[in-house]
């Protein structure tokens, strides 16, 4: 069996550092769920990147969320209902999932919309719940930082400030990404994303020297942003 201590630390650093790649989505869901053993620290770990990381890495981080889910429903639909802890846990807390992944500033707001949708469709989120999160997201989309025009940058959740412009040429990037995977699914080749999927299940549980020196370098920036803060 696993490290725990290892695993809480894999699956940080993999949190941390997605990306709009669809291979980087799935190597996190395809990681938590062959330690679905731990599934409540882990479910943890995605709480606590959430509250403490930028604006995003929590789109990134929704997206994870609903492969997470999708691949949860699929290995139910199989007859292996042991990942559908991670699912129970998000309808629990898909709340605080939302308010942190939305922000104060609004930045989110589609993002969030889309993935809620999706989870409605899997059957996860009742109708009547996504109706409700709906309240929250048009609550924030007043403010969103695409459309801001103030001079200076105003505070917002997660510990950080509105998407200074940098974040927000990063976002248009990742956009670009998510939609360029998009048009790329209508004609992918049957059977071949079976062969990733394989091909990343086997690398889930490997844990090299690189990922300890990410992690170290994490908690040394998270050291220094709290000594600086």
């Amino acid at each position: 069996m696993a490290d725990p201590f290892e695993v809480r630390q894999r699956f940080t650093t993999l949190l941390s550092h997605l990306s709009a790649s669809h291979t980087s989505l799935q190597k996190a869901a395809l990681y938590a769920l062959k330690n679905r053993e731990m599934d409540e620290d882990l479910h943890s770990c995605i709480l606590e990147q959430l509250e403490r990381t930028n604006t995003n890495t929590c789109a990134n981080i929704m997206f994870f969320i609903e492969c997470l889910c999708e691949l949860a429903v699929r290995d139910n639909n199989a007859g292996d209902a042991s990942a559908m802890g991670y699912v129970r846990m998000l309808q629990r807390d898909i709340l605080a999932v939302v308010e942190c992944v939305v922000g104060e500033e609004g930045a989110n707001v589609r993002v969030v919309r889309k993935v809620l949708k999706t989870l409605e469709s899997l059957g996860i989120l009742m109708p009547e719940t996504v109706e409700e999160l709906e309240a929250v997201l048009k609550s924030r989309e007043v403010s969103h930082p695409f459309t801001a025009t103030d001079a200076s940058p105003a505070p917002g959740r997660n510990g950080g400030a509105r998407m200074d412009k940098r974040q927000i040429e990063h976002r248009i990037e990742e956009d670009r990404e998510r939609h360029k995977r998009l048009r790329e699914s209508i004609w992918a080749v049957p059977g071949e994303d079976d062969k990733e999927m394989e091909r990343l299940w086997e690398e889930a549980s490997d844990i090299g020297e690189d990922d300890y020196v990410v992690g170290r370098e994490d908690r040394e920036e998270r050291r220094q942003a709290i000594a600086f803060g």
